[in-house]
């Protein structure tokens, strides 16, 4: 009877040595770029929500009979709470009669929104916003 052979091969070959450390240091950095893209843009886009839902209930706030440019103001920084609502920009144009047209136009600058951590690519927050205008009837 023969004895199968079983052969091992002895250690990676040198030429192959550090193939994996390479790789991993050039997909890395390309892995933590898109990591952080991720969560900039998820908290972007969760204060776009924000942002929409304080114009509409400011908005609708205007509606009211006898409400005021304060009241507007009062409503959305309400509504966008202590991160958000002292960063907003907010203009309303308030109809004096019924059956006038309501508008709210509320302004956030999206560095009070989110972590600016794109810059070094070339993509800032600086000088962007995340806005939003309703327009509703006075009732």
């Amino acid at each position: 009877m023969k004895r199968a052979v079983i052969r091992r091969q002895a250690s990676p070959s040198k030429k192959r040595r550090g193939v994996l450390s390479m790789e991993l240091a050039i997909t890395l950095p390309i892995f933590g770029i898109l990591l952080m893209g991720l969560f900039e843009y998820s908290l972007l886009f969760a204060s776009r929500g924000d942002v929409v839902d304080a114009c509409r209930a400011g908005c609708r706030r205007g509606t009211l009979a006898f409400a005021t440019t304060e009241d507007v103001e009062e409503a959305v920084r309400w509504s966008l709470g202590s991160t958000l609502g002292p960063h907003a920009i907010i203009e309303s144009e308030l109809g004096e009669y019924t059956g006038d047209e309501v508008v709210v136009t509320v302004r956030v600058p999206m560095s009070a929104a989110s972590p600016d951590l794109l810059w070094p690519i070339g993509f800032g927050l600086t000088d962007r916003e995340l806005s939003c205008q309703s327009r509703m009837v006075k009732e």
